[in-house]
């Protein structure tokens, strides 16, 4: 930054053809104006005016570097013009991370219908991504938070529940209790990160009972078991805000509502700072408009 100031003040010396109007001009005192040139031509090596009692003008190198000095400054200057619009209206690559591939289809569309300008680049994987050494912008996860240097805001309180297709329940019948499970087709998700197969948690059905149920079908994503469970193929074990709208529209039904204990926290996670990007907070805005809703 020293040098980028001492490179202006040349130019205002160049342009002015004096160093007392260029330190009228830059609000500094005709000796620190020359005192200033005197370190940039020590620092170059070579001299860039020629001095007389009246004024100063541009050697022949001096012309060459004043030319220069001008693309670099213009330059500068564009590059903060561009990052101030930048602060008014969102753009460039937006990186962020979710567990729950369901979330892409549902909200990240009118998301880009709306900011055109912002790329978004989704990574859907249930792995606990490390935020700041893979450059993300945004992650959207549930449970714990462990990492003091992001910033956090709680999207929702979410629950699990038991939901399977009115056909299915007509053909199989409804579960009373946990333990009726074991004789119903049950729809699995699977961990990417583990390998394991995550347990229902029901009041009354224990973690070894849990690994027990039946296994009609085994997926890694939640947009599976959601069109499984809609085309009656079995029950399954779904966030409440995946479901919904499924069951609003009664094309799937809850069932042992009252043994489900799952109560979790949606988190959206970003990395700390002073300065928050303007895609950033449009993309949490956005997202905490849909789950407000």
């Amino acid at each position: 930054m020293d040098h980028l100031g001492g490179l202006e003040l040349f130019v205002q010396v160049a342009k002015a053809g004096s160093f007392v109007e260029a330190a009228r001009l830059t609000g500094v005192s005709p000796s620190a104006v020359s005192k200033g040139i005197a370190r940039l031509e020590a620092r170059l090596k070579v001299r860039l005016l020629n001095r007389s009692t009246r004024s100063v003008a541009l050697t022949a190198e001096g012309t060459r570097f004043y030319q220069n000095t001008l693309v670099i400054l213009r330059a500068v200057e564009d590059a903060e013009q561009d990052l101030t619009q930048i602060r008014k209206y969102p753009r460039g690559k937006l990186k962020v991370s979710m567990a729950e591939e369901s979330m892409v289809s549902s909200f990240m569309a009118d998301f880009a219908l709306a900011w055109p300008d912002i790329e978004l680049e989704l990574v859907v994987s249930d792995r606990m991504v490390n935020v700041i050494e893979e450059g993300f912008d945004v992650v959207v996860r549930s449970g714990n938070i462990g990492d003091s240097r992001l910033m956090a805001k709680k999207l929702a309180v979410f629950s699990s529940k038991v939901v399977a297709s009115p056909d299915y329940l007509a053909k199989a019948g409804t579960p009373e209790n946990p333990a009726d499970l074991l004789r119903h087709a049950c729809l699995h998700y699977r961990f990417l990160h583990s390998g394991k197969i995550e347990h229902w948690q029901l009041r009354g059905l224990e973690p070894a009972a849990a690994g027990t149920l039946p296994v009609a079908m085994v997926c890694n994503n939640i947009q599976g078991r959601l069109d499984f469970a809609k085309r009656g193929v079995g029950l399954a074990w779904l966030p409440d805000y995946i479901v919904q709208g499924a069951l609003d529209e009664g094309t799937l039904v809850s069932v042992l509502d009252e043994y489900a204990i799952r109560v979790e926290p949606l988190w959206l996670l970003w990395p700390s700072g002073p300065y928050l990007p303007l895609k950033t907070r449009v993309f949490i805005d956005y997202l905490s408009t849909c789950f407000a809703a």
